[in-house]
């Protein structure tokens, strides 16, 4: 069931920002399905949610490149962890899988009924190549969108919520006027917190134990909103603004 602990309504809004890596996009089955290509081919077995945790484990690494182009050594350690051969062919299938990642079930649906609503914005630490795929298996439902080749860093580098901040003062709003919805405690919910957002925690993986490929936040960051699903934001916005 939804939860809030928010005192802002969802009529208070006007723009609704998005991670979409992990929020919109499941790319963790992404990457479980190009591994499972790879292990076929090479009759070995590979359990995915173990190598979620190598690839999670992959990314705290200070050689970590940007997303989904460091699938490639990402994936030399998973190969070492499971016995896989490391080979330029199946570094470049890892990112081809995961650039082709698709939306979960509700995202596309979500979507519109948000596009209703707000503007939606994208921030996303997944290169623009990789976003323009996702945007469109979403429908292209973006006001703006920003990636890591447009801002220079990664989320939780508060710099890269400043240039979304500065973009939507041109448009004559605020940080106020921003929900922030995603899955990741570590990269979204924390940071939007710190700079006193009000923010939406989609807890994509509420059946399932750990943070998969997602990398473990130092501390829990308690969301103004809760939702296991994006569809339930999206109702819950119509009713709030129907209601």
């Amino acid at each position: 069931m939804p939860t809030t602990t928010a005192t802002k309504p969802l009529t208070a809004f006007s723009y609704v920002s998005f991670d979409v890596v992990g929020t919109l996009i499941d790319f963790e089955a992404a990457i479980k399905d190009g591994l499972a290509t790879i292990a076929a081919r090479e009759c070995v077995d590979v359990d995915g949610e173990a190598a979620l945790s190598v690839y999670r484990d992959a990314r705290y690494a200070r050689d970590a490149g940007l997303f989904p182009d460091d699938l490639g050594r990402c994936y030399a350690r998973i190969a070492d962890a499971f016995g896989l051969p490391d080979t330029p062919e199946y570094r470049q299938l890892m990112i081809d899988a995961v650039g082709e990642a698709k939306p979960f079930p509700d995202s596309a649906e979500a979507m519109t009924r948000l596009k209703a609503r707000y503007k939606l914005i994208a921030m996303t630490n997944a290169r623009r190549w990789a976003f323009d795929k996702y945007a469109e298996k979403l429908g292209q439902p973006f006001w703006a969108s920003f990636t890591t080749d447009d801002t220079g860093c990664e989320k939780p580098n508060p710099a890269f919520f400043l240039q979304v901040f500065a973009h939507v003062g041109e448009d004559g709003g605020s940080k106020d006027d921003i929900l922030h919805t995603a899955q990741s405690q570590h990269h979204d919910i924390g940071i939007s917190d710190e700079l006193g957002m009000t923010n939406a925690w989609i807890q994509r993986r509420h059946a399932q134990k750990g943070y998969g490929a997602t990398i473990e936040p130092r501390q829990f960051t308690e969301p103004g909103y809760h939702f296991h699903a994006l569809i339930e934001l999206a109702l819950a916005a119509d009713d709030a603004f129907d209601g």
